[in-house]
């Protein structure tokens, strides 16, 4: 249902193609700034390396090409690991596993804390109270620490290590949501909705969601940078992928002990993921800053 009074009620529902008008505009303005650029181009620049590095992988993983911790040569461009297995390979083959990881948990966060969040700023009352406290519960334990305890609990399954890290992040993403729904709960294209008969979940999702696009997509760009950061944690302390695969966070925990001596297999992966995160966050920062400024009217 589209609102009639769009100049006296600012979060009105606009028309379908007012709609892709509107997101078309904040596409632009955000690719307009320098940091959405730069963020865009590192995070295209990693995604290639993760879709297609395997593709181009001169020796297996888990081939052994050189004797441990030897420096480059003809068959290691960036040397050999802890193991003697070509680092530039298991670096190709590495990013798969925290990308695809880190996407599934974001989007299981996301859209939980999406539902929460709307069901508990519109429904109100009893059930808001519930469903806050229990977040309340669940973000009084650092993500890392839950994480960890429930993988340490049942073992290092990957769809556990998923489930967990996004449920970690649906009370923060609820909360976000909450608070830019209750805005919204009382303005007159809601109650309009309410008077002729629709129900809850259209209300919900046909009214309410359309109108925290901008909160969402800011908050979807923060948890995809923890996801990778959390899930490259995991790894890191044995707990995620299991040797022989490659993974970034692995690589760092296999080839820590001989930094000195072979720095490629620990830099390698640092470097991945330290752009994978600061892309993400470049291109959130600078939607959220065009967010703001519509918002103020600059």
């Amino acid at each position: 249902m589209s609102a009639t009074t769009a100049t006296a009620e600012p979060f009105a529902p606009a028309p379908e193609p007012v709609r892709r008008g509107r997101a078309a505009t904040l596409a632009r303005a955000t690719l307009g700034q320098s940091r959405a650029k730069v963020g865009l181009v590192i995070f295209v620049l990693i995604l290639v390396i993760v879709i297609f590095g395997p593709l181009f992988a001169p020796h297996s993983p888990t081939e052994f090409v050189a004797a441990p911790n030897s420096g480059s040569s003809s068959h290691a461009l960036f040397g050999a690991d802890s193991l003697g297995r070509d680092v530039w390979s298991r670096f190709l083959y590495g990013g798969r596993s925290i990308l695809g990881l880190a996407l599934a948990a974001t989007i299981i966060g996301v859209g939980l804390g999406l539902v929460i969040g709307l069901s508990a700023a519109y429904l109100g009352g009893l059930v808001d109270e519930v469903l806050m406290r229990i977040a309340d519960v669940f973000m009084a334990f650092p993500q890392i620490v839950l994480a960890l305890l429930l993988v340490s609990a049942f073992g290092p399954k990957l769809w556990l290590i998923v489930l967990t890290v996004g449920i970690s992040h649906a009370p923060r993403v609820a909360r976000v949501i909450r608070g830019a729904a209750q805005q919204l709960v009382e303005r007159d294209f809601v109650k309009a909705a309410e008077a002729v008969g629709e129900p809850r979940r259209r209300v919900i999702f046909g009214e309410l969601l359309p109108n925290v696009t901008s909160p969402l997509m800011v908050e979807t760009g923060l948890r995809l940078t923890y996801s990778i950061g959390l899930i490259a944690a995991i790894s890191f302390l044995g707990l995620g992928i299991q040797p022989p695969h490659a993974d970034w966070g692995l690589m760092i925990n296999e080839n820590r002990l001989s930094l000195i001596v072979q720095p490629w297999g620990v830099m390698l992966p640092v470097i991945a993921i330290a752009l994978l995160t600061i892309s993400t966050g470049l291109m959130t920062d600078s939607y959220a800053r065009v967010v703001i400024g519509i918002d103020r009217g600059e």
